[in-house]
């Protein structure tokens, strides 16, 4: 699986040097992936979203739960990977091939997946951490219900291109959460570093 080599290498990474606070230090290249992710969202919009409004949908994104300002500093890696790794899985699905342009699909899915491999190393040095596993689980599962919900609604909808269209634009909305919350750990470990 093409995880395992990811999950070998971020051992091997571990076990040589010494990170940031964390344990872990993203380089500004994993912000401008990311800037670079959420643009190709915008660009993969394939009808008006003011077509769709009738196909609107609150899916009530656990803002509370994983506000910058509510999640623990040992928990921003951890909401930053599932998030990723849950838009990567949503945007594997046979349906969304269908729906979206497949260049920018597969440019946006390379994109996603460079993500996770530099989170999988940080995600090591945080597992060390007990009670940050242990906080992370209510967070897991209202990130876990959130997608879920989002996946519901397309199969309700019948993958339609509005439900999609729909998607992207929540899917945008949480990606720029996990921009805002990387900036935020960046920030916080240059001011640390800092004299």
């Amino acid at each position: 699986m093409a995880l395992l080599p990811s999950l070998l290498m971020a051992l091997v990474l571990f076990s040589y040097g010494p990170g940031a606070s964390l344990g872990c230090d993203l380089s500004l290249n994993h912000v401008v992936l990311s800037r670079k992710n959420l643009e190709l969202l915008s660009q993969m919009s394939r009808i008006s979203p003011s077509l769709c409004l009738e196909d609107r949908k609150d899916f009530r994104f656990p803002r509370a739960t994983v506000d910058g300002s509510q999640v623990q500093e040992a928990q921003v890696i951890s909401v930053l990977h599932k998030m990723i790794q849950q838009i990567f899985k949503l945007l594997l699905t046979e349906h969304s091939a269908a729906a979206w342009n497949t260049t920018l699909l597969d440019q946006l899915r390379n994109g996603l997946y460079r993500q996770l491999e530099d989170l999988d190393t940080c995600l090591l040095w945080e597992m060390k951490e007990e009670r940050s596993a242990l906080a992370m689980q209510g967070l897991s599962f209202a990130l876990r219900r959130y997608f879920q919900g989002i996946r519901l609604y397309l199969k309700e909808k019948k993958y339609s291109d509005c439900a999609w269209e729909v998607v992207r634009v929540e899917v945008m909305r949480a990606f720029s959460l996990t921009i805002h919350l990387h900036e935020r750990l960046r920030n916080k470990n240059r001011d640390m570093e800092s004299p």
